[in-house]
């Protein structure tokens, strides 16, 4: 099928050569020149305005929107809503809170233009492996892009969860869950790391991972990590928060649901801007393993500094 990926971050970048890879046509747009051209000498058709981007689709057009989530969506929805069609697609691939992404779909109804959202896991690795995908909006829209669903999906990868704000919601407390397994992690290999026993904690990690109860995609990161760094001597335990652990938490005061180990997590998180730590050392190497979010070097360096000691392979 046709699609446009507007955004061509870490993210979208890779999610537009997965599509390529599976014989869809994408055009390519992208606040910066640089990634267009990328793409475009990787097979993408460039679209520099998003002009072109309407131009070169056919309807029902399908616009797949990798940005930011807040202002920098609504920005784009304002920006293309005009140029569409009724019957064409507007998606929302970012972490969009799901509230926000209601109202947008209630906004854009009157014009025709479907709306979508499209909670997306895999980070980095997702060209690889394949993305998660967690999907809300209507049915019609959903049948038109499946094909692209699953061309981005791993088997049985993708799923079609409910109404607008249905996708975002599964993503959040997804997101939610993801800070408590990495909280988890990061405090047993601390107390691994401080014991009275030298261990490697490398070695650890590739043994829990042959058939323990605790294995995961996760602990397979920490793995990685622990092999190009030992003693996570490289990173600094600052570990930035995303959104959706807090949006997971203020659901679940709504919802009047317990949820301390969640909640406490988020807690670590803030905590880490004061404590150099190892488990804060982890979560942060563990955020940049899947997600490749940028990590402080040492504590010298404002947050947001990069470390090439932790550069993935591509």
């Amino acid at each position: 099928m046709d699609i446009a990926i507007v955004g061509l971050g870490r993210m979208g970048g890779n999610m537009a050569r997965r599509l390529m890879l599976d014989g869809h046509r994408v055009v390519a747009n992208n606040r910066s020149r640089g990634p267009i051209d990328e793409l475009t000498g990787e097979g993408a058709v460039a679209a520099y305005t998003p002009e072109e981007v309407v131009a070169h689709l056919p309807q029902p057009r399908v616009v797949w929107l990798m940005v930011p989530a807040g202002q920098p969506v609504d920005d784009q929805i304002d920006t293309f809503l005009p140029l569409l069609s009724p019957g064409d697609i507007l998606i929302d691939g970012g972490n969009s809170r799901y509230t926000d992404t209601i109202a947008r779909a209630e906004r854009i109804q009157p014009t025709g233009v479907h709306y979508m959202d499209c909670g997306t896991s895999g980070g980095v690795w997702g060209l690889q492996v394949g993305y998660c995908l967690m999907i809300g909006g209507p049915d019609e829209a959903f049948k038109i892009v499946e094909p692209a669903y699953k061309s981005l999906a791993p088997e049985n990868g993708y799923l079609h969860v409910g109404p607008n704000g249905a996708g975002h919601y599964v993503k959040m407390i997804h997101n939610g869950i993801e800070y408590g397994m990495m909280q988890a992690y990061a405090e047993g290999f601390e107390i691994l790391e401080k014991s009275r026993y030298d261990l490697d904690l490398h070695k650890i990690a590739g043994l829990w991972n042959q058939g323990s109860v605790v294995r995961s995609w996760l602990l397979e990161l920490a793995e990685r990590a622990l092999a190009e760094d030992p003693k996570l001597e490289g990173v600094r335990g600052y570990v930035q928060d995303s959104g959706e652990g807090r949006w997971t938490v203020f659901e679940s005061i709504d919802l009047d649901v317990a949820a301390p180990t969640i909640y406490m997590s988020l807690a670590m998180r803030f905590l880490s801007r004061q404590d150099d730590n190892f488990a804060n050392k982890m979560l942060a190497a563990l955020r940049f393993q899947f997600g490749g979010h940028i990590v402080a070097k040492e504590i010298g360096e404002p947050h947001g500094s990069s470390t090439a000691a932790l550069k993935p392979e591509s």
